[in-house]
């Protein structure tokens, strides 16, 4: 053995560890959509969650992001801690899958042909090239991020070749046989071992395949590696349990303990068993017998999914001790009026994008109906002046405003961990929809300071004019109607209808301002008022504008090749160029205006019997 050999071994461990790396992330990029739904048909049933726990950590090949993952749902208040009881005892067994995949390295093709295709220094060439293939040629959809899947497959598998190569050679200078039978000796010193190293890594998936190349020396003996993989099991629960802990509440740092509980409860089980087993004879035949990775994926997914049987009917005393160990939160914490929906911010959930991005999702349509709840009470204070109403629009203002600041800083966190163009694309929408948000919120506040300044200045609207504002106020509702719609259920048809419409409340707006113009020459208006209804004219049409991106944004999510030609869409409807706005202008051009005539036949009616009245 020289240094030469331990650079090789080292560098085949890195080429191990960025090849899982690789293919975790691609698979929960490409499976988080999945995730999400399985994730939210979580029932109260623990067998249910303990087999969901099992197929995504297998899809996604980590226990430590599966736990991490559930943590932040439970924080965000999506599950309960009972419910991720389960997940966290199947996340557990299906981390040994990775295991499983690993022992390919001890197929034996000498005697078939068609068995090569399954060894490791085939399927590695063979995944680079497809995966190469696929994010070079684009010739399915999301072909890089499958790509990447592939080729951190392959590199994955020659990491583990290069390994075991060295290994092979480090293995004459008896350095490996020394270790290794000192663990055998002092299952102790193994199972510090086994910790030591899974926390180090923060994988215990990748802990296991190290033990699995080192099997490759052909001096690894059952009694000194059983141990080791008991040892894995804490270390790496430790690691879990403190990353569900940064800047998480008590709920999510309870099942961090709860993965603790049962890991150390395993371990004990297991060392309990196996030395009872030894005792008894047992094991005679296992004992000192040689393993290979078959035995070590075999012997890891034996001890996890016995004990997951022994240990399940325990889930509801490490639930209670959970909430022993770490106390509830004062509920002055809570006192935040949105407090749920920016908890779902979670960071953890950046990995996983499906999940963060419903978290942003949740954010914004909170804040679009914040800020059309405070556009409503805006309006009824041109006609009823209210201090504390208008103190509730403040308040609420200040609430949009920090969702606008959390969700912004989330989006742009989330970005870079996005490879899927769907992923992209909805991101896009969010971070422009989320300005528009925030800006909607803004100009009730500007209505509700106008209302202020009339009251200020004992100014106020003729009646006139008071029904014609509501006729604009009942297009923007509808605006607002389809915006929201079109937001929540991404729906292109309500989408489409917007664009009318503002054009609709432009063309209000310029004849009401005529309007007001010919009645402040006959007096019928109050002079001081004249620029409160102007101001009010420019809020109106800045709501539509809104509303009008809100439409875009949507549609440009729907069809990302109009993201750099909006311009270009806009002119197509305003020329005339679009059968279907041309219908849609036509039929709330006749509607609204005849709702205008209509007003000022009321008003007239009024003043009528007004003077009738008098007489």
């Amino acid at each position: 053995m020289d240094i030469f050999d331990v650079i090789s071994l080292l560098g085949g461990l890195a080429m191990f560890l960025y090849g899982m790396r690789l293919m975790g992330d691609s698979l929960k990029e490409n499976s988080s959509g999945a995730l999400k739904r399985a994730m939210e048909k979580v029932t109260n049933n623990p067998f249910k969650a303990f087999l969901l726990g099992i197929f995504v950590t297998a899809l996604i090949q980590s226990s430590t992001a599966m736990i991490v993952i559930t943590a932040g749902l439970v924080g965000a208040g999506i599950l309960t801690l009972r419910q991720s009881l389960g997940i966290i005892v199947g996340a557990n067994v299906g981390t040994t899958v990775t295991g499983q995949i690993i022992r390919l390295l001890d197929i034996d093709a000498s005697g078939t042909a068609w068995l090569r295709f399954f060894q490791p220094s085939t399927l590695a060439p063979v995944a680079l090239i497809i995966g190469m293939l696929l994010i070079m040629g684009h010739f399915v959809k999301n072909a890089k991020s499958v790509g990447s899947i592939a080729i951190g497959f392959g590199i994955l598998f020659s990491g583990l070749l290069d390994m075991t190569g060295s290994v092979a050679k480090i293995t004459q200078s008896g350095a490996i046989e020394h270790i290794f039978s000192g663990l055998g000796e002092n299952p102790f010193l193994g199972y510090l071992t086994g910790a030591g190293v899974a926390f180090m890594l923060q994988s215990s998936s990748v802990t296991v395949g190290i033990l699995q190349a080192f099997s490759a020396s052909g001096m690894l003996a059952f009694k000194a590696i059983y141990s080791v993989i008991v040892g894995i099991y804490l270390g790496d629960c430790v690691t879990t349990a403190i990353v569900c802990s940064i800047g998480a509440n008590a709920e999510a740092r309870r099942v961090g303990v709860v993965n603790i509980l049962f890991n150390l409860s395993e371990t004990v089980l297991v060392l309990i068993g196996v030395t009872v087993a030894h005792r008894l004879g047992l094991l005679d035949g296992l004992w000192d017998r040689t393993v290979n990775s078959g035995i070590i994926a075999n012997t890891n997914t034996i001890f996890n999914l016995s004990c997951s049987i022994c240990l399940f009917p325990m889930l509801g005393i490490y639930e209670k001790l959970s909430r022993r160990i770490v106390k509830d939160e004062p509920e002055t914490v809570k006192d935040e009026k949105y407090h749920d929906e920016l908890e779902a911010l979670n960071p953890s959930f950046v990995d996983t994008p499906a999940l963060a991005l419903r978290s942003c999702y949740q954010v914004l349509l909170t804040m679009l109906r914040a800020s059309r709840t405070n556009i409503e009470k805006a309006f009824r204070l041109l006609e009823e002046y209210d201090g504390a109403v208008r103190q509730e629009i403040l308040l609420e203002e200040e609430n949009i405003d920090h969702l606008t600041d959390c969700c912004s800083r989330y989006t742009v966190q989330l970005l870079p961990h996005l490879q899927l163009e769907q992923h992209v694309a909805i991101l896009s929408q969010y971070y422009k929809v989320t300005a528009e948000f925030e800006r909607l919120g803004d100009h009730a506040v500007g209505i509700a300071e106008i209302a202020v300044n009339m009251v200020l200045n004992g100014t106020s609207f003729s009646q006139a004019a008071v029904e014609e504002l509501h006729v604009v106020e009942s297009a923007l509702t509808e605006i607002m109607d389809l915006a929201e719609n079109a937001f929540k259920n991404c729906d292109e048809e309500s989408a489409r209808k917007i664009e009318p419409l503002v054009q609709i409340v432009n063309e209000l707006s310029t004849v009401l301002r005529r309007n007001h113009l010919r009645r402040l020459s006959l007096g019928q208006c109050n002079m001081y008022a004249d620029s409160s209804y102007s101001n009010l004219g420019v809020e109106f049409r800045r709501i539509a504008a809104v509303c009008s991106n809100v439409g875009v944004a949507t549609v440009v999510r729907l069809h990302p090749e109009l993201a750099d030609h909006e311009h270009l869409y806009f002119e197509s409807l305003h020329n005339g160029n679009d059968a279907a706005f041309n219908a849609a202008y036509e039929d709330a051009h006749a509607r609204y205006f005849r709702q205008l005539e209509e007003s000022k036949k009321s008003v007239l009616l009024d003043e009528l019997s007004s003077a009738l009245a008098q007489e």
